[in-house]
């Protein structure tokens, strides 16, 4: 993607299901499960680098043992940061303590962190911002062992101001408004009584509060306590969290927005965010990881057992399809064919604004993440130069020469690398920076390859605020004198805000949004935008919980074709600095689901949120931007 777009977090899982003992006489090391934490982490720091967290569980300690920790860090590179500290007390434990280094119960006791239940995390800030009080694990605390929680996810949720408001008619005074907490805290508050109404019941048995806590692990019902908790959540998420005594859960919301995988064998238990790092880590198959239904709740007890819960009736599905076009690794199998696909499905239009002729078009793509789509869309552009061929073969068969065959055949797509980002310089400009001639070299070009009469296609993985496209990418691909710069979308014009777990919070940052104003303005029709301002302001008045929200911003984009907005949009990314003629070119809404037909998930493209907060959202952000409020929608 050319534009900078911080986005999801990611959540990694790991429960041992045999004493640390078995994993040091198989593995060599009674570290196995930190060590698959780190992969996990690892290969899922793409899903975040603003921040990562670890936490463990040691299960079985005595009164007075630790039996929690947890290490969080904002640091520039936070993963790192975590398990170097990790290694340096493991190392430092048995430095100090040399009859620990084969002693494996002394070394659970001793040295932190070495525990039979992991949760990871790693993080994108959004609504709580960067600080270490924002990064994942959050953790409750409480002497009573199965009060403690800690949670973390992959998730925003859009109603976070009425949960904050639920809490306090609870009783409860939270320490803050940010998601996690207030998500945290209403599950924290069913534990405690579910703690409490089980340590009543254990006492009339006639147990005392020794023997209370056994039972109480046993019998504790996460399931209901998800669904208690639940009940009035209103966003995206796969939500993870363990408690203090060695229970387990992740929650995935009912419409599947936020993606979570489980694998289970006879010695783990593990989630993540994405399916091929579990296949990496503990190498198993494709077919051997599941994906967490929707409304549905993995729990692992203390004992290992394993069920499956439905906490929340499912909603249609809408799994995110960014996930497919941009955010989850390309080693996916799934997700590499239908990026594959996105690119053949878009190249008939690609082949229109050319006029078919593909002897003098580059085909390049804008690293590095459209290179599978651009993989597709070559293929569809080798279709269509074998039909040439077979044409001109069959038009001048009665003439044909062996030298005019052999030119025929020697007819190639004309593919190559021209867009390279300039990786240390993006790195010392700095966000809120101003000095566009510096932006303007964030990426290189290949000289040499291009001729003045040629067309050149690039495709990106999407166009978000066509930012980097206008002050960078654009100018540095005109140097090179095409004829024609063709810039290829593979997701389609980003029109809404998301609110799911995506940092899209402002509609005046997207680009297709802004071309919608432009074209209004030119036909004199912008006052179209106080009408939906009006309406906006009247559907976030509304009280009824029962009434249906409507998104009334669709209507600014209504009167208009995607080709008008397309052809807007290359407008404004290019400015009478550009030689070339600029065309943008983006992929239809029917051909990413029939790419990606199990994420239908598409409401920044059509604004068909998949809950109700959804569609609350998207007019506070209209309202926001009519009132030049800078403040996020959710």
């Amino acid at each position: 993607m050319s534009d900078e777009l911080k986005h999801e977090c990611g959540i990694a899982l790991v429960r041992l299901l045999k004493p640390l003992e078995y994993y040091k006489e198989k593995y060599g090391t009674a570290f196995y499960g930190i060590n698959k934490m780190y992969l996990m982490m690892e290969k899922q720091h793409n899903r975040g680098q603003d921040g990562a967290g670890f936490a463990g569980i040691k299960m079985d300690m005595s009164p007075g043992e630790r039996y929690i920790s947890r290490i969080r860090s904002n640091a520039a590179q936070p993963i790192q940061d975590i398990f170097s500290q990790i290694n340096e007390r493991i190392n430092l434990e048995i430095k100090n303590n040399p009859e620990i280094k084969e002693d494996i119960a002394l070394q659970k006791k001793m040295i932190p962190y070495l525990s039979e239940l992991y949760l990871g995390h790693v993080r994108y800030g959004t609504f709580g911002g960067n600080s270490i009080e924002s990064v994942h694990p959050f953790l409750r605390q409480n002497n009573w062992m199965h009060r403690n929680l800690i949670i973390a996810g992959n998730f925003n949720m859009t109603n976070t101001n009425e949960l904050f408001q639920n809490l306090i008619k609870l009783g409860m005074h939270p320490k803050d408004k940010a998601d996690t907490i207030t998500v945290m805290e209403k599950i924290g508050h069913f534990l405690d009584d579910a703690v409490r109404k089980l340590y009543k019941k254990a006492k009339a048995n006639g147990m005392n509060k020794r023997e209370a806590s056994p039972y109480i692990a046993e019998h504790l019902n996460i399931s209901k306590i998800l669904k208690k908790a639940s009940k009035d959540w209103d966003g995206g998420y796969a939500m993870a969290g363990l408690l203090g005594h060695g229970d387990a859960f992740v929650l995935r919301d009912p419409a599947g927005i936020r993606p979570a995988y489980y694998y289970q064998d006879d010695e783990v238990v593990v989630v993540a965010s994405e399916r091929p790092v579990i296949q990496t880590v503990f190498d198993v198959p494709f077919e051997s990881v599941h994906e967490l239904d929707p409304g549905h709740a993995l729990v692992i007890k203390k004992d290992g057992n394993v069920d499956l819960s439905q906490i929340l009736d499912p909603l249609e599905r809408k799994s995110c399809s960014f996930e497919r076009i941009y955010f989850s690794r390309g080693s996916d199998a799934e997700i590499y064919q239908e990026r594959k696909e996105l690119g053949r499905l878009v190249m008939p239009k690609v082949l229109k604004s050319i006029n078919y002729d593909t002897q003098k078009t580059v085909f390049s793509f804008i690293p590095n993440t459209a290179e599978t789509s651009f993989y597709g869309m070559m293929e569809a552009a080798q279709d269509e130069l074998n039909k040439q061929k077979n044409e001109a073969i069959l038009e001048e068969k009665q003439s044909l020469t062996p030298e005019r065959l052999q030119e025929i055949q020697s007819f190639k797509i004309r593919t190559d690398k021209l867009a390279i980002k300039d990786v240390k310089l993006r790195t010392f400009i700095t966000e809120d920076s101003s000095r566009d001639d510096l932006v303007a070299h964030v990426y290189d070009v290949t000289y040499g390859i291009v001729k003045p009469d040629d067309n050149l296609v690039i495709i990106d993985d999407s166009i978000v605020r066509g930012t980097t496209l206008k002050k960078s990418i654009l100018k540095m691909l005109d140097r090179l004198h095409p004829k024609q710069i063709i810039v290829v979308s593979s997701a389609p014009q980003i029109r809404y805000p998301d609110c799911y777990g995506i940092d899209m919070a402002r509609l005046e940052h997207l680009v297709a949004f802004n071309a919608a104003l432009e074209l209004h303005k030119e036909q004199g029709t912008y006052d179209i935008v106080k009408t939906i301002y009006d309406k906006c302001k009247i559907e976030l008045s509304k009280t009824d919980p029962s009434s249906e929200v409507v998104n009334h911003v669709k209507e600014l984009y209504a009167p208009f074709s995607d080709e008008q907005i397309s052809d807007k949009i290359a407008e404004i990314i290019s400015d009478e600095t550009i030689g070339a003629k600029v065309k943008v070119i983006f992929q239809s809404v029917d051909d990413l689901h029939k790419a990606c037909p199990k994420n239908l998930g598409d409401w920044y493209f059509t604004g068909d949120y998949p809950t109700e907060g959804g569609k609350k959202v998207v007019n506070r952000a209209f309202v926001n931007f009519y009132e030049g409020n800078p403040e996020r929608a959710y």
